[in-house]
């Protein structure tokens, strides 16, 4: 059996973080929110999801690595780890058509 590549498991664990609606959605909305990070309250009032079952998604989220929590007095506010989560997507894509290019191009390219 081969050796755990520590690199796929750390991705595996962030495409888990983000396999749960509620999960997708917070990232959503911080993606969304000013550089400096979205406040819990503003992302409870967005989502409408009670404060308990946000706090362990965030959690949930920030463990992963694609959040950072950050406090401002009594205001935790959660901004995305866009180093982290870009390397999540540019892995997912980075093979793509990797021999076996289709005629017309890659099916990931734009096309105009």
């Amino acid at each position: 059996m081969r050796p755990a590549d520590p690199v796929l498991e750390l991705h595996v664990q962030r495409l888990k973080a983000l396999g749960h609606t509620a999960r997708l959605s917070i990232v959503r909305v911080v993606v969304q929110g000013p550089e400096e990070g979205t406040p819990v309250g503003e992302i409870l009032a967005q989502l409408g999801i009670p404060g308990s079952t946000l706090s362990h998604h965030l959690s949930e989220l920030t463990q992963a690595g694609l959040l950072r929590a950050t406090r401002q007095g009594t205001t935790i506010r959660y901004a995305v780890d866009f180093e982290n989560l870009r390397a999540l997507t540019t892995y997912v894509w980075q093979d793509c058509c990797r021999g076996g290019a289709r005629e017309g191009g890659c099916a990931c390219e734009e096309t105009s």
